[in-house]
């Protein structure tokens, strides 16, 4: 078992709130259909991980929420905190600290925009973070989609970093790095936000996942 923690930082899939720039393409209540589908694949490929530990930082009413009472029972295998702080990069940041002290574990952060990622995959991460300060696996639109850090202050640096952007990778391991970590660059992965991204992620999920089923008919 790899003594790490696995922290997803997830935002409840409501219509007209989540996925907006993939809205734009096919609507507000698919687009949080496909994203409630690919946070339900990712909490299953977490929860088949062989990790110490799971955390899932939440923002959002599920209540309000497409696959709202699945992804709520789902839940009930993880530890779930709320997201705190203001800006995407404080709430990442926040999150960090917040599973490192609940957990007392190096932690392995992921998002829910790739449904993709398996439990071997995460068991590889947390194999890599075991010889590094930090583990960092960047997304193919220049962000990135995994961040481990054995110490919970060097996530810190999050907080200035912006997010979002084809620079947020670069712009993340070097800050990564200014605190001193050594950093090891882990598998990079295709994730979704827009129409144009859906087909590249759904190649490389399993046939039968929830996602594949969301986007089967785009």
């Amino acid at each position: 078992m790899n003594a790490v923690a696995v922290l997803v930082v997830a935002k409840a899939p409501v219509p007209g709130l989540a996925k907006t720039r993939l809205a734009a393409g096919v609507g507000a209540e698919v687009a949080a259909d496909i994203a409630a589908a690919a946070l339900l694949d990712t909490l299953d490929a977490v929860a088949d991980a062989a990790v110490a530990d799971r955390v899932v930082a939440l923002t959002g009413d599920l209540a309000g929420a497409c696959r709202g009472a699945e992804i709520r029972n789902r839940l009930d295998d993880f530890v779930v905190v709320p997201q705190r702080g203001e800006g995407f990069a404080q709430r990442l940041a926040n999150a960090h600290a917040d599973a490192a002290e609940l957990t007392g574990l190096p932690v392995l952060q992921i998002g829910m925009d790739t449904p993709q990622v398996t439990a071997a995959l995460l068991e590889d991460c947390g194999h890599a973070l075991g010889g590094a300060d930090a583990v960092l696996g960047m997304a193919r639109d220049g962000g990135w989609w995994v961040l481990g850090v054995r110490a919970p202050g060097t996530a810190a640096c999050l907080a200035g970093v912006e997010m979002s952007t084809p620079r947020t990778g670069a712009e993340t391991l070097a800050a990564l790095r200014g605190t001193g970590a050594a950093v090891v660059l882990v598998e990079e992965l295709a994730d979704f936000d827009t129409v144009d991204d859906l087909a590249e992620v759904r190649r490389v999920c399993v046939p039968d996942s929830r996602f594949v089923g969301a986007v089967r008919e785009l």
